[in-house]
């Protein structure tokens, strides 16, 4: 019997998937010079495209070279080189399926060691407890740097489509900077972008706007939201229902369906208030209540690593399903589901206490698995999680050093320019 999940998937936009598997944005921290793709994305891009997803969603590329969720960033920005984009979108397609970029801004969640800007929309830092000083101070945005940012994303999807990606999905989840302003916790402005939630989402809306006005109309617009953030008093499901309905005349393709955010990682099976626990699809329940009332196709990422969890996901009215760390361990999944035949390895967990640690340390774990397949190595689950958090922390500083060489040169090279 055929199943669902190798069934094609058509989109509002015109195009359709191969299949409903998605590999869901992991951030690979793996920009070459010039914060670059190079030839370790595309190797690894090359081993997803032979999997057998029918979409590949990259790791979040960065709109904004003075705002980045880690020095070793992916940045396209209207000064980028195209043909490094260009090279990476053919690596990624190369085994018949879709590629989207995801594109997004950090806003406050970034390094306090990083130069550039920490801009939230209010002054409201990140909360970690002991570790909050690992983050920079936001400060609250103007209204021409929400103008600048919201455009700044027009010029990345029209870059991505112009490099042959297939898509973009416009990061709206996971605490970075168009989550901050739905979240009521961290958006505590008085004006036209704060206060109730059409106030609140108008940044994503705008920014969903001037996406779909930049590209062609057949080109794919997708949003990630936090199906919740996991903090009372945080944005939540009914929010997300009122949210999606706001899209859905927009000319957006696809929501992607996660939740949490660095204050609360229950992207990574550990909320901060416990209301969900590290299980496979995390956000199925949430996502069941919001199937039924969406007005647009639904993808559910979060914890799903077997097969029936996933036709059980798709019997819920998803329409697609995402995996990240499953495909980070096990890249040929979806054949091997083709095949009936499941993973044979799980990620080593990681059971400490700290949860701000534990999700840092479960993040390393997967890049470091990326990093081997982008060798062109076999994964290594069995990794010690502090293992992967040492070693990853030595390659932060040493990028972090580079990105320090590289923004002031980058800056004066886009000023010069547009003096010229």
């Amino acid at each position: 019997m055929t199943s669902e999940l190798f069934s094609p998937l058509p989109l509002r936009s015109g195009a359709a998937l191969g299949n409903r598997i998605a590999k869901a944005a992991m951030e690979e921290n793996m920009a070459g010079d010039g914060q670059l793709p190079d030839r370790r994305l595309l190797r690894l891009y090359r081993r997803w495209a032979a999997g057998g997803a029918g979409l590949l969603i990259t790791g979040n590329v960065m709109v904004h070279a003075e705002a980045l969720t880690g020095p070793a960033g992916v940045v396209l920005d209207d000064a980028a080189p195209l043909e490094p984009f260009t090279e990476w979108a053919a690596a990624a397609k190369s085994g018949g399926g879709a590629v989207w970029m995801q594109i997004n801004h950090p806003g406050r969640q970034i390094q306090a060691d990083m130069p550039g800007v920490v801009w939230a929309p209010s002054a409201v830092g990140v909360d970690l407890g002991k570790h909050s000083s690992r983050f920079g101070r936001p400060v609250a945005m103007t209204p021409e740097q929400i103008e600048a940012t919201v455009a700044r994303f027009a010029v990345t999807a029209a870059r991505a489509e112009a490099a042959g990606f297939d898509g973009v999905e416009i990061h709206a989840a996971h605490g970075y900077l168009l989550s901050q302003f739905l979240s009521p916790l961290v958006n505590r402005r008085t004006d036209a972008w704060g206060g109730p939630l059409e106030n609140r989402a108008r940044m994503l809306l705008d920014v969903v706007r001037a996406v779909r006005a930049a590209v062609s109309p057949s080109f794919a617009v997708a949003v990630k939201l936090n199906s919740a953030d996991f903090q009372r008093g945080g944005f939540d499901a009914d929010d997300a229902r009122q949210v999606i309905a706001m899209l859905a005349p927009l000319g957006v393709d696809l929501v992607e369906l996660s939740g949490g955010s660095y204050e609360s990682p229950a992207m990574s099976g550990r909320p901060a208030d416990a209301r969900t626990q590290a299980r496979e699809a995390y956000f199925l329940d949430l996502a069941k209540d919001l199937v039924g009332t969406s007005p647009l196709p639904l993808m559910l990422t979060g914890g799903i690593t077997r097969r029936d969890t996933a036709e059980k996901v798709l019997a819920g009215g998803v329409a697609l399903i995402g995996m990240g760390t499953a495909l980070a361990v096990t890249p040929d999944l979806p054949g091997r589901w083709r095949d009936g035949r499941e993973a044979d390895r799980q990620l080593r967990p990681v059971n400490w206490s700290d949860k701000a640690l534990a999700s840092a340390a479960g993040m390393a774990q997967v890049r470091h698995q990326l990093r081997r397949i982008a060798r062109g190595n076999r994964p290594t689950p069995g990794t010690h999680p502090a293992y992967a958090l040492v070693t990853e922390q030595l390659r932060q500083r040493r990028a972090l050093r580079r990105y320090r060489t590289w923004l002031p040169a980058a800056r004066g090279a886009v000023t010069a320019d547009r003096a010229a």
